[in-house]
């Protein structure tokens, strides 16, 4: 083998961290936060309200800046290619991100030709989150709970490898919270990439989770 392709073997994949510093306002949050995310696996994040979930989940997607330390994608900062990291991840946050005078299904139709996946199964996904009575009104007239799960339709359609998701199992019920989680195992198997904070167990197959546990939270 040449040495052109053990260079090539070796190349680190997927999201990494270094060294990360998290703060809010003028209080560290967390400090030297190392961690790699590859194909095919998982990390939850657990820790007590405070402790720099969020504010963790919006640095590894590039939507804030770290006090200190580098986020990686397949090897190169995320400062100098946050374009290329954008059109691979999918991410659900607290806010929905949704476009209020559309409808749940004109926002994730939209969504998905935006992104250049197929919509195939969005017929599936609205089932199972319990969108179907609230899909044809304006998202401006729906609740909290139905925006998150709009939301989080969108991420499970948008063909993307790596899904980013903030507390997704709120709002579901058991029987939404067994699908999601074979959806999760489903991208998973499919070399996907997920990361995610989540009080409750999630689900996902023993063998490609790992759980970070983070200290701190309110004072």
């Amino acid at each position: 083998m040449s040495n052109a392709s053990s260079d090539n073997l070796r190349q680190p994949t997927g999201l990494e961290w270094r060294q990360l510093a998290l703060w809010r306002g003028d209080r560290c949050l967390q400090k030297n936060l190392n961690g790699h995310l590859q194909a095919g696996h998982a990390i939850t994040l657990r820790g007590p309200n405070g402790c720099g979930k969020t504010t963790l989940i919006r640095t590894l997607c590039g939507l804030t800046e770290p006090e200190y330390g580098e986020v990686l994608w397949n090897g190169t900062a995320v400062r100098l290619q946050r374009a290329e990291l954008h059109a691979q991840l999918a991410y659900a946050g607290h806010r929905a991100g949704l476009k209020d005078e559309l409808t749940p299904r004109e926002n994730l139709h939209f969504a998905a030709r935006l992104s250049g996946s197929d919509d195939n199964d969005l017929a599936e996904i609205i089932s199972a989150l319990q969108l179907q009575g609230c899909a044809d009104l304006p998202v401006a007239h729906l609740s909290a709970g139905q925006k998150r799960r709009v939301t989080l339709a969108r991420v499970l359609s948008s063909g993307k490898p790596l899904w980013l998701m903030d507390e997704p199992f709120t709002h579901l019920d058991q029987a939404g919270r067994e699908w999601l989680s074979e959806r999760f195992n489903q991208h998973l198997r499919a070399n996907g990439m997920l990361l995610l904070a989540a009080h409750q167990d999630t689900g996902l197959e023993a063998h490609r989770e790992r759980v970070l546990e983070l200290q701190g939270g309110e004072p």
